[in-house]
């Protein structure tokens, strides 16, 4: 391997998505770095610039044209941040939201055109061999907060929520296949017939694999959302990944114009109950019950966004 070997890569693989792009549609109306910020919002929806400049890289006189360029078009709004009065928080709009959407949509399906010319027994070997790049020029680096990414489902993920939950429940503590049943039926109801205004599943990423997901679904009750199936893997957890799935659930109910968000747990996760309570979080309801093959206490949690905003 040498110094050409790479750059002879770079410059192959540059090629490739030029030509993938060859209308110059993929990030219109907005540059590559433009897009890359709104992708950081549309995925940590409450951040604060400082965050922001430090997990891309950019010049800090560079980001603030970026951001005042997106407040006139509509596409972000600032204000003082929650953790530290002296910095400045900023957040995707609807509006914003919607674009970040249409360029991540436009780049799906952009990998999907590239992905079209590669066989499917190739693809795991691909999938590999990516990774294999990732792990040996990050020089064996700790995973960091901000290498984590939260981003929509992709094919395969639903099946991953399920699988992950089942295997990962048994192995800590012991739950059986009723559990595995419940997961899939929440699942399958989502990807049967949900409301993309009140419903979403995030997905958090490191080193191209999935390592925690969550769900938004509707309650029964009017105006409430549900928070359902938080996950992180073991491996991946101390990166603040649970905080961040859960405050991503937390902006997505406040900005559909609910009024709280609800959630079932039960006594025995100690970890993911002291992430609920970090977010304003509050038991209100327990009840022991039988279930997944263990003696277990569930307990019903409520947050009130109409209070939190105040």
């Amino acid at each position: 391997m040498t110094v050409q070997d790479i750059r002879s890569f770079n410059r192959f693989y540059t090629h490739l998505i030029g030509a993938l792009d060859h209308g110059r549609h993929l990030y219109a109306p907005y540059t590559l770095t433009e897009s890359r910020v709104l992708y950081e919002l549309a995925h940590a929806p409450r951040t604060d610039v400082a965050d922001l400049r430090t997990q891309l890289h950019l010049d800090a006189g560079y980001l603030t044209r970026i951001l005042d360029k997106f407040e006139r078009d509509g596409l972000v709004e600032r204000g003082p941040s929650e953790r530290d009065p002296r910095r400045r928080r900023i957040r995707l709009t609807p509006r914003g939201r919607e674009t970040a959407e249409l360029l991540d949509e436009r780049a799906r399906q952009a990998v999907g055109t590239l992905l079209a010319g590669v066989a499917p027994e190739d693809r795991p070997r691909l999938a590999e061999a990516l990774r294999t790049v990732r792990a040996l020029l990050s020089g064996g680096r700790v995973p960091r907060p901000e290498d984590v990414v939260l981003r929509a489902p992709a094919p395969g993920d639903l099946g991953w929520i399920v699988q992950r939950n089942a295997a990962l429940y048994a192995a800590e503590y012991g739950w059986n296949a009723e559990y595995e049943a419940l997961v899939a039926r929440i699942v399958a109801d989502y990807a049967q017939d949900h409301d993309p205004r009140r419903e979403r599943v995030w997905i958090a990423e490191l080193d191209g694999r999935p390592v925690g997901c969550v769900m938004c679904v509707r309650d029964t009750a009017p105006g409430a959302a549900r928070l359902r199936l938080l996950l992180v893997e073991p491996d991946a957890r101390g990166l603040g990944i649970g905080d961040r799935l859960v405050a991503a659930v937390v902006a997505f109910a406040r900005e559909a114009g609910c009024r709280e968000v609800v959630l079932w747990t039960n006594d025995v996760l100690a970890a993911a109950r002291r992430i609920y309570r970090r977010h304003g979080f509050t038991p209100v309801a327990e009840k022991p019950h039988r279930s997944f093959g263990k003696d277990l206490v569930g307990q019903d949690w409520r947050l009130d966004l109409r209070a939190a905003s105040e």
